[in-house]
């Protein structure tokens, strides 16, 4: 039997990484209220879905953190209406936010783990951090400048949950994208954001729009 290993357990787990951008360019007392204001609202939007995050395991960095979530949690109300709550709560925050507004980046992906002295450890653990770190998630923040959030669903969870219709946001509102880190390619889907109404051409979200199309936010693309 390899060394520390013993009883441990093979779980399979929904996973939730999120993560504060630019976090370093803040002072201290800077970085301290954005935690607290990051933590605030992951806690509103936990509660509108009916979860406790104070039951969810935590792998705690000073610009986000890795959470596993609790055994039987429904995947379908965290992929979407978890993130259309976390999205209007960052843009609450954000109405007084000075020079520093709270932007982040989240990722999502159900997996394989099991608990290690540093934190989960497995394929699950992998694959949320990588598509959080995706250079595609964090041009979209760089480029659109009035985005609070940016947010990617692993390439199974998209397949399984997000395409069932049983989430409130709508696969059509979703771009796939694949990154390549450390030998490995992971998959993903990105909601971009953007849908229009109207005539014309363009959207991203699978509708049509043109020069006078309305930009929904999150909250307007959750399906109906």
């Amino acid at each position: 039997m390899v060394k520390g290993i013993g009883n441990t357990q093979l779980l399979y787990r929904l996973l939730l990484a999120v993560d504060i951008q630019g976090y370093s360019r803040r002072d201290t007392r800077e970085q301290l209220v954005a935690q607290g204001l990051l933590a605030d609202a992951l806690d509103r939007a936990a509660r509108g879905v009916g979860l406790d995050r104070g039951r969810w395991e935590k792998q705690v960095g000073g610009d986000g953190e890795l959470a596993t979530l609790p055994e039987g949690v429904d995947p379908a109300p965290v992929a979407g209406d978890f993130v259309i709550g976390l999205a209007a709560a960052l843009r609450e925050v954000n109405r007084d936010a000075g020079r520093f507004p709270l932007r982040v980046r989240l990722s999502i992906h159900h997996g394989t783990l099991t608990a290690g002295p540093f934190g989960p450890a497995g394929d699950a653990p992998i694959v949320v951090q990588r598509l959080l770190d995706a250079a595609p998630l964090r041009r979209l923040l760089t480029d659109d400048t009035d985005r609070d959030l940016a947010y990617v669903v692993s390439d199974t969870l998209f397949e399984d949950v997000v395409r069932t219709g049983f989430c409130a946001l709508r696969p059509q509102a979703f771009q796939p994208i694949k990154v390549t880190a450390k030998g490995a390619a992971f998959r993903g889907h990105i909601l971009t954001g953007r849908a229009a109404r109207g005539s014309g051409t363009g959207g991203t979200g699978g509708e049509r729009g043109g020069p006078g199309a309305r930009v929904l936010d999150f909250p307007a693309l959750a399906a109906r």
